[in-house]
C-alpha cells in the first residue's frame, strides 16, 4: 500500500518513537493525525510536522471509540502507543495492571476492530501493530510487559489471516534495544554489554517497509538478537540461562529502579 496521500493515524506519537514515527510518515506524504493523551505535547508534535491531533487517553475505552469514529476515514493504522511495564509482577497495584493491559493490548485490538471494519468496506487499508521483541522472549522482571507483547504478537498474525482477501493487510514490528528513545532512553539504563542497538529512525524505516510490501513480521534488530529471539521461542529454558549470563538482569533491574522512582 502507498503510504502517499493516505489518510494515517499514529497512536503514541509524543514519545521518541513516536515523533520519528511522525517524521518519517509525513515524508513519505501522509495525511497525518497523531493522538495522545498529553494535549500540549501532541500539539508540538502535530506542528512539527503539519498533522492534526486527536487527544485519547488509550486506558479510557470510551475514548478510544470517540478516537476511531474522529479517525473513521483512516486508511492506515500505526498503533505505536505502549507503557514500559517492567517490574515484579507484585509490584504493580491492580489499577498499574490494567492500565497497561489496557494501553499496551485491549487499545490496539479495539481500534483494529473498529478501523479494519471501515477499510474493509472501502476495499483497502493497513494495520501497523507496534509490537516488540520482548513478544517473542521472555525476560526477567516484564512479566506483565511479556504478556502484553506476546498477546499483541498473536493477535497480529491471527488477525493478518482473517483479513486476508478485505483489501486490509496486518504487519507486526518489533524493535529490539532502541537508543535515543524508549525505555533506556527514559531511564538512563543500559541494554545488555556488547549487544547492538536501533534508532528510532530504523524502526520508523520498519513500520513503512510493513506497509509498502505488506509484511507480516518486520524484526527491527540487529542479527544476533534477532536470532537469539526466535531461538528463545522455541527454547526458553535454554534462553533463559543464555540472558543471565549476558547480563540482561542488571540492565532490567536499571529499567525497574528508574520506574519506581518515577511512580
Amino acid at each position: 500500500m502507498d503510504i502517499s496521500g493516505s489518510n494515517v493515524l499514529l497512536t503514541g506519537a509524543t514519545g521518541g518513537i513516536g515523533s520519528a514515527l511522525a517524521a518519517r510518515l509525513t515524508t513519505q506524504g501522509a495525511r497525518l493525525t497523531v493522538s495522545g493523551r498529553r494535549k500540549e505535547a501532541l500539539e508540538a508534535v502535530a506542528d512539527a510536522w503539519g498533522a492534526r491531533t486527536a487527544v485519547a487517553d488509550l486506558a479510557v475505552r470510551s475514548d478510544i471509540v470517540r478516537l476511531a469514529e474522529t479517525c473513521a476515514e483512516a486508511d492506515v493504522l500505526v498503533a505505536n502507543a505502549a507503557l514500559p511495564a517492567s517490574g515484579d509482577l507484585r509490584d504493580y497495584t491492580e489499577e498499574q495492571l490494567d492500565r497497561a493491559l489496557d494501553v499496551n493490548l485491549r487499545a490496539p485490538v479495539l481500534l483494529s476492530r473498529l478501523l479494519s471494519e471501515q477499510m474493509a468496506a472501502r476495499g483497502r487499508g493497513h494495520i501497523v501493530l507496534v509490537g516488540s521483541l520482548s513478544g517473542k522472549a521472555a525476560t526477567k522482571s516484564t512479566s506483565l510487559y511479556n504478556a502484553t507483547k506476546f498477546g499483541l504478537r498473536g493477535f497480529a498474525l491471527a488477525l493478518r489471516q482473517e483479513l486476508r482477501g478485505t483489501g486490509v493487510g496486518v504487519s507486526l514490528v518489533q524493535p529490539g534495544f532502541v537508543r535515543d528513545a524508549g525505555m533506556f532512553a527514559a531511564t538512563g539504563a543500559t541494554p545488555p554489554k556488547g549487544v547492538r542497538t536501533v534508532t528510532p529512525g530504523q524502526v520508523a524505516d520498519g513500520v513503512v517497509r510493513a506497509v509498502h510490501r505488506d509484511r507480516c513480521e518486520v524484526n527491527v534488530a540487529p542479527l544476533e538478537l534477532r536470532l537469539l529471539s526466535a531461538i528463545a521461542g522455541q527454547f526458553p529454558g535454554f534462553a533463559e540461562r543464555v540472558q543471565a549470563r549476558a547480563g540482561l538482569d542488571g540492565s532490567v533491574r536499571q529499567i525497574v529502579e528508574a520506574q519506581r522512582s518515577h511512580r
